[in-house]
């Protein structure tokens, strides 16, 4: 049984049709490039992955039930999504990182975070820096972290290396894999082609809110 299947999707705003007909099936494991020129239903595509929409037509199922029989908020700690325009909460970096732990009852565990920081190339400092200060790439990798936080069974990724640097980019790419690596389900909309290709399984193209292809890749790295 597949993760995640659509069958027969499609999603209409007004009288927009801005995915029409889609049938996918996503394996636990899979590493899926999403790409397409701007404006094709990427992004639209992964809202109706984590239920942020509904979709007009069609069924989507998660671990065999529909979507839409699963409360939305459980859903999205299992299927996480960052934005490509990060929006982070309070004040603060560290108003980010307790909130994943305030909304499941758990005590905040600062270590897990700061862990985390080292890995997407920043300090600890970080915690107490004011949001509107941050730069775009730094919201991104705050985002990210805020998400990881705990583990999804699927990684939703919509252009979050867009702000980023060429080392910084890569030191996502690389944590993102170490995360496929332990069957974390990842889905990355890119416009970027050498990165579509570095690390995924798949690749999955859309152009005018269908699915054109969907195919196989093959890299050093599998």
């Amino acid at each position: 049984m597949s993760l995640l299947e659509f069958k027969n999707v499609s999603f209409s705003n007004n009288n927009d049709k801005i995915l029409k007909n889609i049938n996918i099936e996503i394996d636990r494991g899979d590493y899926i490039s999403i790409v397409g020129s701007s404006g094709s239903g990427k992004s639209t595509f992964l809202k109706l992955c984590s239920h942020l929409i509904s979709p007009t037509e069609g069924t989507i199922n998660y671990k065999g039930k529909s979507i839409m029989e699963i409360n939305p908020l459980e859903l999205r700690k299992e299927i996480a999504y960052c934005f490509q325009t990060p929006y982070l909460f309070g004040d603060i970096v560290k108003d980010n990182i307790v909130f994943p732990y305030t909304i499941r009852n758990e005590k905040v565990k600062f270590d897990s975070a700061l862990k985390l920081f080292e890995t997407f190339n920043l300090t600890e400092d970080y915690l107490n820096k004011e949001i509107k200060n941050l730069s775009g790439g730094e919201k991104q990798r705050i985002a990210l972290i805020r998400t990881l936080l705990f583990k999804p069974e699927i990684l939703l990724l919509d252009e979050v290396t867009s702000a980023l640097d060429a080392d910084n980019t890569l030191i996502v790419e690389k944590a993102v894999k170490s995360l496929n690596d332990e069957k974390i389900t990842i889905l990355w909309v890119t416009h970027n082609i050498e990165q579509s290709k570095r690390n995924a399984n798949k690749l999955l193209t859309i152009e005018a809110g269908q699915i054109k292809s969907l195919e196989l890749i093959k890299n050093e790295q599998q």
